[in-house]
Order: C-alpha cells, then sequence, then structure tokens
C-alpha cells in the first residue's frame, strides 16, 4: 500500500464512514467511561509491547474483553486509541493506521452487537461461565468474519488482488488465533464481573503475554530461516539468468503437490522448500555450462550432474530444513534406475524428491531457456504423464495436474525471470492429451 491507489483510498474513506457511524450513539449512552479508558489503554500498552518485540499482529483478548463487557459504541472505541499510535514500519504510516483504526472498530462493534443480541452480557454479568461460551463463541465468529471481509477488500482495492483469490482461505487461516484470543478475552470478562473484579482479570494477559512474546521468538526465527534461503536462491538466480524465478516457481509447485496430496501443513512449508532449494548445487558449476546454448558434451554433462552433491553439501547443516535436504540431493533420480547421482530404484527415493522431480520437470519444460523454447502447458502435462512409472511418480504427476486445474500454474516463456502465477487454467488445458506414439525422448535437454 506504499503507493495507494485512488480507488483504495476510496475503500478505506468509506470503512472510516462506517467507523464513524458504529461510534456516533455513544453520547447517548450509559458508558463505564472508567472501564473504557482504562481497556483502551491496556490495549495501546499491548501494542507497544508488540511493536516492541517486532511481532506482527494484534493483541485481541483486550478488545474482545471489550465487546463482552461494554456496549457496542463502546467497545469499538477501546480499539480506536492503540489503532491510531501503533506502529507503522511501511508509508502510508497515517494512511495504514486510519486503516486499521477503522477496521477494529467496525469488527468489535460487529461483535459487540452480536453478544448483546444473544443476551450474552447477562452470562458475563452472572459469571455464568458454561453458557457465556456460546454468545462469546458467536461473537468471537461475528468479528472474524468483519476482519476478514475488510482484509480482503483491502487486498483487492489496494493490492490487486482478483476477487476470487483474495478472500480464499483468509478466514479459516485467521479463525484459529482469534478463537484463542477470543476465550482469553472471555476469561478476561467473566472475572472482570466477579468479586475479583478488574485486577483479577488483568492477570489473564501474563500468560497471554508470555506466549506472545515465544510466538513472536519463533517468528523471528522463521524469518531469518526465510532470508537465508532466499539469499541462497538469489545467488543462483544471478548465477544462472535463464533460470530466474525457476526456484520460486518450482517451490509454489512443490507446495501445490504436497497439499493436493493431503499432508500436514508444516511438511508443506518443508517440500516448498525443497522446491526453492534443489539448484542451489549450480553455485558450484561453471557459469558457461548453464548458459550453453547448444548440447553438452559427455563431460560437461557429468559436471552439471554433480549439482545435487553440491547443494546437499551446502543445506547439510541447516537443521530446519528436514526432508528437503535428501530432495535436493536425490530430486534427478528416476523410478527405473536411470537418474542420478545414486541411481536409486522406486521406493528408495525419499517421497520429497519425487515431488520436487514433477515440479522441476513441469517448470523446465514451461518456461524459456536459453537452449529451447517454452513448451505449452498441455505438451508439458502430457509429457509427465508419459513418462510416469518410468521417470516420475504418477500420484505426484496426478497430483499436480489437479492441482494445476483447482489453482493454477507457473507462467510460461519466464526468460527474463519474474516468476509468478497465471490465472488457473480449465480443467480441460489442465488435462493432458491423449499420449500420441512417440519417441522416447527425456523432458527437457538438460540436468
Amino acid at each position: 500500500m506504499e503507493a495507494v491507489p485512488a480507488r483504495a483510498r476510496v475503500y478505506v474513506a468509506c470503512v472510516v464512514l462506517c467507523a464513524l457511524c458504529c461510534l456516533l450513539p455513544l453520547p447517548t449512552l450509559p458508558t463505564p467511561w472508567w472501564a473504557v479508558l482504562l481497556l483502551a489503554v491496556l490495549y495501546a500498552g499491548c501494542e507497544r509491547f508488540a511493536a516492541r518485540w517486532r511481532f506482527t499482529g494484534t493483541f485481541y483478548p483486550v478488545l474482545l474483553a471489550g465487546a463482552f463487557l461494554l456496549p457496542p459504541p463502546a467497545a469499538a472505541l477501546v480499539a480506536l486509541p492503540g489503532a491510531l499510535l501503533s506502529a507503522v514500519e511501511q508509508r502510508p504510516r497515517w494512511l495504514r493506521r486510519v486503516w486499521r483504526a477503522a477496521q477494529l472498530v467496525v469488527g468489535v462493534w460487529v461483535a459487540a452487537r452480536v453478544h448483546w443480541a444473544l443476551d450474552g452480557r447477562d452470562t458475563v454479568v452472572d459469571c455464568d461461565f458454561p453458557y457465556a461460551l456460546a454468545p462469546a463463541g458467536a461473537a468471537v465468529l461475528a468479528f472474524c468474519l468483519a476482519v476478514t471481509v475488510l482484509d480482503g477488500g483491502i487486498q483487492v482495492f489496494a493490492e490487486h488482488v482478483p476477487l476470487r483469490r483474495a478472500w480464499r482461505g483468509l478466514f479459516v487461516r485467521s479463525l484459529a488465533p482469534v478463537v484463542v484470543h477470543g476465550l482469553a478475552g472471555l476469561m478476561m470478562a467473566v472475572l472482570w464481573r466477579s468479586p475479583y473484579g478488574p485486577v483479577a482479570a488483568l492477570l489473564v494477559l501474563l500468560p497471554m503475554c508470555v506466549s506472545w512474546w515465544v510466538f513472536a521468538q519463533y517468528h523471528r526465527e522463521r524469518t531469518a530461516h526465510q532470508a537465508t534461503i532466499r539469499a541462497l536462491v538469489q545467488a543462483v538466480d544471478i548465477k544462472d539468468g535463464y533460470t530466474r524465478g525457476h526456484s520460486e516457481r518450482v517451490g509454489q509447485a512443490s507446495m501445490m503437490i504436497a497439499r493436493e496430496l493431503g499432508m500436514p501443513d508444516e511438511r508443506v512449508e518443508v517440500l516448498r522448500f525443497a522446491g526453492i532449494l534443489h539448484d542451489v548445487g549450480k553455485l558450484g558449476v561453471p557459469t558457461r555450462l548453464l548458459t550453453k546454448d547448444g548440447p553438452l558434451t559427455p563431460e560437461e554433462r557429468r559436471v552439471i550432474e554433480l549439482h545435487p552433491e553440491y547443494g546437499h553439501e551446502m543445506v547439510r547443516g541447516i537443521s530446519f530444513l528436514g526432508e528437503a535436504r535428501a530432495a535436493v540431493l536425490h530430486h534427478h533420480e528416476r523410478l527405473d534406475g536411470s537418474g542420478y547421482p545414486y541411481g536409486l530404484v522406486g521406493g528408495q527415493i525419499p517421497e520429497s524428491a519425487r515431488v520436487v522431480a514433477v515440479a522441476d520437470a513441469f517448470d523446465a519444460m514451461t518456461s524459456t531457456r536459453c537452449y529451447r523454447r517454452a513448451r505449452p502447458v498441455p505438451v508439458a502435462l502430457e509429457e509427465l504423464t508419459r513418462c510416469a512409472g518410468t521417470q516420475f511418480d504418477p500420484r505426484m504427476v496426478e497430483a499436480l495436474v489437479r492441482a494445476l486445474g483447482r489453482w493454477g500454474c507457473p507462467r510460461s516463456g519466464e526468460a527474463e525471470g519474474g516468476g509468478g502465477w497465471r490465472p488457473a487454467v480449465t480443467a480441460d488445458e489442465a488435462r493432458p492429451p491423449r499420449p500420441r506414439p512417440s519417441v522416447p525422448s527425456q523432458p527437457g535437454t538438460r540436468p
């Protein structure tokens, strides 16, 4: 949102107007101003705590506790000072602060309205904790829905994300952390109304702050991991300009195959790393061989075929990569044993390597290289299907075909680099044509 389009500014202005409408009834309502002030100061302090530890997120328990305790306009007001004073790194800072404040005001107001409509306030006042779960749960869902709907809108207007992709998975990804924060907010609200008072409610925040700090440390470590991988990939891209963007696309395709096979999220992420780093060993191969215009001699081919071992040596000490290291070493093995570097057969080849092999071959065929033009997607899929069972694992090929039909595929013809994704292909385009008799060939002409 650095250079904010006019339509995005209009969208933000509309959300700001909605937020103001949420706050308008405030002067006419009996409001416990001391509670509003205390919660607002507490929320602002939590935001400063987040900025201090460089954690990207919002401390929702205080906001949701306000939604459970206060009338909707008063609850919405709690978010305003902390959001307007929050630390923002990217420009334009003022617009980002205003946007975030308006979004939270609307989200908290919606949550409070749902909670009050379901008589949740009475269950909190009576400290009737089991019965308080239903209205609080509905309020948390409403809050998450309102925030994600507004988030998707800003992606459409400010970041030019297509409508069909802007909200895809956004609610589901946001729900788990918001539910956890909602439970903490409900505990705060119940303790606040209990004989122990607000002081006891504040104690709920201590374990939340500790867990938040631990997660911030994890997030910082993860960022360092990604920076390490990015540096390695950029070095490969600089060395071989014709394959610029190839590693990132292979990582995305590997992730799509893994998801289609139903692998858990942790393993999907590892396979993305595997795809991104599969060619890192080319840093040890002379540039003249990588960019040679024409066929390789047997000696030159043997030199290039050393790149999986070079890559494995480079990443073997990076513990967080897990099975991605095996994929870097074995992604040129073939099911029939004719691959390299060790000539493994069938099930001897690690599953991660079989995933990356299919993703690598697909992107290699659909990208322009110095020695050949890109092939159309259906032709590349036909070649993968023809070689399934001898060179490639049929399960991985089928998973890629299904994933392409559902999500789209890497852009072909990336001679200048850049990567990226084009819109999803149709089911007919993703399905390979009926195989036709042909002379056996290898997908691509380079290792």
